[in-house]
């Protein structure tokens, strides 16, 4: 029988074996073995397993993590899911599995600024080029394939200033020229959207955002087809990486119920865009909401539903004005990261590698939000009082 993603949402954490609702948390780091024989047997059934399903040792993971994994992969539609201790581990085991000297890379302009920094600065530092394109014209990436193109990482939408590609047409330029594929799907989940499916190779995630939706969690999930499994699995292996069990337990409670958060968060950013709608002092709005525009159009296409995550741009000469704005805010959270059940703003233009270009320009501000789980009309109340101070 086949099951909806919310049925299985409830159901695929379950322990059938002590006929738990909730797996084990399994700390481990040395496992024991009767014999010498079963532990090579062991390790030969982790060397060639298909998947990441058996571990010799407390660097392949333990009962709690690898329950994680499977419920991941599970829902990503995965060859196998590879944890890390954080959502930026995600990324940086995506690239270093596959580029070397002499390799290029194209990355989306809008990306989240660790992954800019990896990408334009580290890698260079290994002889390994970084061609950034315009999210908003896919003619920039395509003019920018050549020989030497190892991997194209897409992050959609894009991170802050939200543009939302026609993804199709990427992968199809990339297996034109078999060209490896990664997205940061932080945004969307594979509840929304399931990036495998469409063609991609691999698919990141942020388990420290929605998958937890409690803000107590650091994880990071990278989900791979069988192509580009085997790789990913030795430089996971030998490089470390590793979720901690009581993270990967905090994040399989938090799964339970993400798609109630994801509808919940959905609808109480709506009303909020609906309020914003209306207030001159706000330039433009960066969600998927005007119908008949691009971002709308690849958004429908390819999402289920949308989150609560996304940012405005007010023009104004008067910065202090913007901050003003900003620090009277009595319940939005000023912080980094987002997913949990509280709201949170941020000032994003102090670092414009933050920011994608299209917005680099005088007296540009972008102010990016979160929408939690609060009572939507005490927010919009909270904001209406706080945009008096925009000049």
């Amino acid at each position: 029988m086949k099951l909806s993603d919310k049925t299985k949402l409830k159901h695929l954490a379950q322990d059938k074996i002590s006929r738990s609702a909730n797996p084990a948390i399994v700390r481990n780091s040395t496992i024991f073995f009767k014999t010498m024989q079963e532990l090579i047997d062991r390790e030969k059934k982790v060397k060639k397993g298909s998947k990441v399903d058996f571990y010799d040792y407390g660097r392949s993971g333990s009962q709690t993590t690898i329950a994680l994994q499977n419920f991941i992969a599970e829902l990503e539609e995965a060859h196998a899911t590879f944890l890390t201790s954080t959502g930026f581990g995600a990324v940086a085991l995506s690239i270093m599995s596959f580029c070397r000297p002499g390799d290029e890379m194209i990355v989306t302009d809008a990306v989240y600024a660790p992954t800019r920094l990896i990408t334009s600065n580290l890698l260079r530092q290994f002889n390994i080029k970084t061609h950034f394109y315009n999210p908003l014209d896919l003619n920039t990436l395509k003019r920018k394939i050549n020989k030497k193109t190892k991997m194209i990482f897409v992050e959609n939408p894009g991170s802050n200033t939200f543009e939302f590609q026609d993804l199709s047409a990427i992968i199809k330029m990339a297996k034109r020229k078999k060209i490896l594929t990664a997205i940061d799907n932080t945004w969307g989940t594979p509840f929304l959207i399931k990036p495998l499916t469409l063609g991609f190779d691999m698919s990141i995630s942020s388990g420290t955002k929605y998958f937890s939706g409690h803000s107590d969690v650091m994880l990071g999930s990278l989900s791979v087809n069988k192509k580009v499994f085997e790789k990913v699995k030795f430089c996971n292996k030998l490089f470390g990486f590793r979720a901690s069990p009581d993270d990967a337990y905090l994040v399989l409670r938090g799964m339970r119920t993400l798609d109630i958060r994801i509808k919940k968060h959905e609808e109480n950013t709506k009303k909020i865009i609906n309020f914003l709608k209306g207030e001159k002092k706000i330039k433009e709005i960066l969600y998927p909401h005007k119908k008949g525009t691009e971002n709308y159009k690849n958004w429908k296409k390819y999402y289920s539903g949308a989150t609560g995550l996304f940012s405005i741009l007010i023009q104004s000469k008067n910065k202090n004005s913007i901050l003003k704005f900003i620090n009277s805010l009595k319940l939005f959270g000023i912080g980094q990261s987002w997913g949990g059940f509280e709201s949170l703003v941020l000032y994003q233009s102090y670092n414009i590698t933050r920011i994608f270009k299209k917005y680099l320009k005088p007296n540009y501000h972008i102010i990016r939000f979160h929408i939690g789980l609060e009572d939507p009309h005490d927010l919009i109340l909270d904001l209406k009082k706080a945009l008096k101070k925009v000049k």
